[in-house]
């Protein structure tokens, strides 16, 4: 192996590792203690508006409806999300966020922001290419992953 390789194998690694431990910190904080980095990713995935269906939300996750109505029954107890019927068809339970839950929603909103803000203002006008064409190859390898 290259030194190359063995550059980016690190920073990689330690990229990964620092954004779940900094995101972590920053948003569970004291006003939402209760919750965990992965309900913060599911709130982010139910999203703001009138509410979505199980099988759309689980998709969006990568997880099955079982696990996902795991997570969903633990942010309905913590008040951060709630089920209903559709008033288009009644057999479908959709759900949406809270107050509490938007509140949550747009604090890790705030983060992404702030995040992305910060990445941007170190760029100037033909970096940005170049990063997003390595974001992309990023990405299409975690989607190609075998697990």
């Amino acid at each position: 192996m290259g030194d190359e390789y063995k550059a980016i194998n690190q920073v990689l690694v330690k990229l990964v590792n620092e954004i779940w431990k900094l995101e972590g910190e920053a948003i569970i904080t004291k006003e939402f203690e209760d919750i965990t980095n992965n309900d913060m990713h599911v709130i982010e995935a139910v999203g703001l508006g009138d509410g979505r269906n199980m099988s759309s939300i689980a998709k969006k996750l990568d997880v099955t409806v079982g696990t996902l109505t795991i997570a969903i029954n633990n942010l309905v107890n913590k008040g951060y999300a709630e089920r209903r019927r559709s008033e288009k068809d009644r057999r479908v339970v959709l759900v949406r966020l809270t107050d509490r839950g938007v509140a949550a929603y747009r604090h890790h909103e705030d983060y992404h922001r702030q995040m992305i803000e910060a990445i941007m203002e170190k760029l100037d006008a033909t970096e940005l290419p170049v990063l997003m064409k390595m974001l992309d190859g990023v990405t299409e390898f975690f989607k190609g992953y075998n697990k």
